[in-house]
């Protein structure tokens, strides 16, 4: 991630060239919260359309307004700069080295409980475990080197014993024999049906585990705006329990809100993405729980892999939990 202070003057300067309010607007009485993210508008962001179509946001006496990302998009400095009130990025370690570099973003929830990123191989070439990638070319984008190298060093593999090409979002350079194994998200089905023998390794099991879609808001908004924040959590979360009990009403939702979608491939990825989003821990602690133990884990690794420039960041400066028990008992528990 490029974000650094430089970044993010430029993004204040922007904001102020705006005029718009840094704090939450009042909008025909309900507060204003938008939500940044680090993509173009999609299928992770069902259940928060769910939330807004079946008016849960209403209910919590909040307007909910989605900001599509996209390349040349930086969420975390929009957020950060106060633009926004909330922001999602694809994968924990955004918001980790925003920390290191003295950026004031904090993440409050976790949108999936494992992260979907895995290693993908063909039957005929399996790669079942870490030492399986010894000798194969890995195919991988250039923003997820860093993630090999980190299973890499979890599991004590020296890096000049792989081959590491990079790769677009295409699954061709395996299907082709250009590459023994690529990378790829779980949760995109559509890229994925090409490979008809696929052997899955996911990053999480190899020992490297992180959390895929974070939300995550400024410093002074969770400590000044805690109850709304409180208050789009409650409501995300009903939207996203109506998505777990209701898949094909859930899509026809997200594909009013989102036309340009594709129903059969949507209702393919909802249901690898409901995995993702529930699992034995929202069964007890409720959905978009996080655990301290698995940041420290991601900030000791990152640490080892000399990622963070200019300090390691504390634990506090990353994630908190004080919106998660602001909301316990009004989450879906879903397992």
């Amino acid at each position: 991630m490029a974000l650094d202070r430089r970044t993010l003057l430029k993004a204040s300067a922007a904001v102020a060239g705006t005029g718009m309010m840094v704090d939450v607007a009042e909008a025909q009485g309900r507060a204003v919260i938008n939500l940044q993210l680090g993509w173009i508008t999609g299928g992770n962001q069902i259940g928060e359309v769910c939330a807004k179509q079946l008016g849960y946001y209403e209910a919590e006496g909040l307007d909910l307004r989605i900001q599509p990302g996209g390349p040349n998009i930086d969420g975390v400095a929009v957020v950060a700069a106060g633009r926004f009130e909330v922001g999602q990025v694809s994968s924990s370690p955004s918001l980790m080295l925003a920390a290191s570099q003295d950026i004031p973003v904090r993440c409050f929830a976790a949108g999936a409980q494992v992260h979907p990123f895995s290693y993908i191989s063909r039957a005929r070439n399996p790669v079942r475990q870490p030492r399986d990638l010894i000798g194969k070319k890995i195919g991988t984008q250039s923003t997820a080197v860093i993630l090999l190298r980190a299973l890499l060093a979890k599991n004590n593999i020296a890096e000049r014993d792989v081959t590491i090409i990079p790769i677009g979002a295409d699954m061709a350079p395996l299907m082709t024999g250009q590459v023994d194994v690529i990378t790829g998200w779980l949760t995109n089905t559509t890229a994925l049906r090409v490979v008809t023998d696929p052997v899955v390794m996911r990053l999480w099991d190899t020992g490297v585990r992180l959390y895929a879609l974070p939300y995550y808001a400024t410093a002074t908004t969770l400590e000044r705006r805690a109850d709304v924040l409180a208050r789009f959590l409650r409501a995300s979360g009903r939207g996203w329990a109506y998505a777990h009990a209701n898949r094909a009403a859930a899509v026809d939702l997200l594909l009013k809100e989102f036309p340009n979608l594709n129903r059969a491939d949507e209702l393919e990825a909802l249901e690898v993405m409901l995995a993702y989003a529930f699992g034995p821990k929202t069964a007890t602690e409720g959905w978009g729980t996080m655990d301290p133990d698995v940041w420290r884990e991601q900030i000791d690794l990152y640490a080892q892999l000399g990622q963070f420039s200019r300090r390691t960041p504390r634990l506090e400066e990353v994630m908190t939990l004080d919106i998660l028990r602001m909301t316990n008992g009004n989450r879906p528990l879903i397992g």
